[in-house]
């Protein structure tokens, strides 16, 4: 009967040290603590196409969407739309600071065309005209 008590408690220490590491180790909760803090995290599961991304970056959250095409040799991402979950925190934002996340985007999917929501795709536009 202890054994099988020593067994059990054995197994509980090891089922509980897995979950310590997981919740460690977790993407999902290291993109929440960098929304947090404020700082830049890039959330996504690259060979999941279906999967939106999420960017974080000054405490604003952005979700991309990504569209699966074909390229001269393979089926890659080729299009993303990314937008503000709340327009309203962009303020403060600049030009410099939505290329940084194109050029974060580009780096993962190479092939893609990055295409900016309302009101970020005014912005984005406004520098080309001039």
């Amino acid at each position: 009967m202890a054994i099988i008590i020593r067994f059990i408690v054995i197994a509980l220490i090891i089922y509980l040290f897995y979950r310590l590491l997981r919740y460690v180790f977790d993407p999902k909760r290291k993109f929440d603590a960098a929304v947090e803090s404020k700082s830049y995290y890039f959330y996504d599961d690259v060979q999941n196409v279906r999967k939106n991304f999420f960017i974080t970056l000054r405490g604003v959250i952005f979700e991309g969407e990504k569209y699966l095409g074909t390229t001269d040799d393979a089926f890659e991402v080729v299009s993303i739309f990314v937008w503000a979950e709340d327009p309203a925190m962009l303020q403060g934002f600049t030009k410099e600071d939505f290329h940084f996340l194109e050029k974060e985007i580009q780096m993962n999917y190479p092939n893609a065309a990055i295409n900016w929501k309302n009101p970020i795709e005014q912005l984005m536009k406004s520098g080309n005209d001039a």
